[in-house]
Parts: C-alpha cells; sequence; structure tokens
C-alpha cells in the first residue's frame, strides 16, 4: 500500500501547482471529470477493477463528495469485499460509497462530458457523454464506443444509449478506441480515439 500512496484519489490544486489536498479517495481510475451543470457536483468517470470475471466489476460514473471514501483496493461498488486484498481493512470498506450510476463490466469508461451545448435535440441537453475505451480481456468485448445518459435536475434518469460506435469489426477487431469526450463551442462533440489515431466530431448536419 506505500506504492499506492496518494494515487486512486482526487486532489485539487492551483493553476501554479501549489495548494494540493486530497479531495475524494478510493476511486480505482478516475478519468473523466466535469461539474454537472444544475447542482455544480464534481462527477468523474471510474475505470474499476480486473480479474474477476467477465462480468465483475462494473465501471461507474458518480458525483463525487468532498472526504469520499469509494472502496478502492479494499472493496468494489459500494462495500463488496475484494477478497484478494490483504490485509483487510473492514473499517474502511463500512464507510465506502456505492457509486451513482454502473456502466457494465470491463467497459473502460474514461472521458465525461455534460452537454452545455444547443446544436444536439432537447433530449441531450444536461446529459453526460462516456467515452468507453473497451475491454483487453473480456469475452465477448464491451464498451469501444460513446454512450451518453440523460440527466434531469441532477441525476441520472435512464438507461445508457450507444451514442458513437463502429469501432469493433465483425471479428472483435478494434479500428478505434474512445478515450476522452469534449463539447466545443458549437455544440458538437469531439471523441479523441488513440488506436484509430483521430479526433472524431459528432454533429448535427445543420449545425456544421
Amino acid at each position: 500500500m506505500d506504492a499506492e500512496e496518494g494515487r486512486a484519489a482526487i486532489h485539487p490544486l492551483h493553476p501554479d501547482g501549489t495548494g494540493v489536498r486530497l479531495f475524494a479517495s478510493g476511486l480505482r481510475n478516475p478519468n473523466g471529470m466535469d461539474f454537472e451543470p444544475v447542482t455544480g457536483a464534481l462527477w468523474t468517470a471510474v475505470n474499476e477493477r480486473d480479474e474477476l470475471g467477465n462480468d465483475l466489476v462494473p465501471d461507474y460514473m458518480t458525483s463525487v463528495r468532498e472526504d469520499g471514501f469509494y472502496g478502492w483496493p479494499y472493496s468494489y461498488f459500494g462495500q463488496n469485499v475484494d477478497e484478494r486484498v490483504k490485509p483487510q481493512r473492514p473499517d474502511l470498506v463500512a464507510r465506502a460509497i456505492k457509486p451513482d450510476y454502473a456502466l457494465g463490466p470491463h467497459t473502460a469508461s474514461l472521458g465525461l462530458a455534460f452537454y452545455r451545448g444547443t446544436a444536439f435535440p432537447a433530449a441531450y441537453h444536461g446529459g453526460a457523454f462516456v467515452g468507453q475505451h473497451g475491454s483487453w480481456n473480456r469475452k465477448p468485448p464491451n464498451g469501444y464506443r460513446v454512450v451518453f445518459i440523460p440527466f434531469a435536475g441532477g441525476r441520472p434518469t435512464g438507461e445508457p444509449s450507444i451514442f458513437l460506435s463502429g469501432f469493433l469489426n465483425e471479428k472483435g477487431e478494434a479500428y478505434g478506441r474512445p478515450v476522452d469526450v469534449k463539447v466545443d463551442a458549437r455544440g458538437a462533440l469531439l471523441v479523441t480515439d488513440d488506436a484509430g489515431k483521430a479526433v472524431w466530431r459528432v454533429a448535427p448536419v445543420a449545425a456544421q
């Protein structure tokens, strides 16, 4: 655990690098972060652990509470104990916060961005886009897409829908792997793709 010091956490700091402090911990791999437009709450997408089977552990997105602990490495998705970790820490497991929204096992969910633009239809306004880099050890593969999750009143309100796909061929080989997602000044969605070595821009025809 000494090697994990300062990792699996979110630290705010000033632009000049000063004032670093611990904001939240127990987040195995928090990647994309954005502030939810209605409440102003910080949300993050988290890429969870492997080697517990094809259907565990779900990656997730969650609002982030200051001083909150989210389980890593002692438990996952709340207080589900990872028995591989020694020594156990039941005191920390008892504090572990259950994430707000599961994004599926081994999706490698990375980028997250709330939609503040107006180019897309009203159903997208205020919702979250998540870039899913895709599994490396799951059969069948999972992820390799960008999903959209609707929000209302600062909370998710439905199942994720596939917004951008086509990154896998019929043999399960990757043409591309989405990483980060950002909304540009004209309301289109930008998607970085490290396998395809591209940045994709998705926009309605009228908004191009």
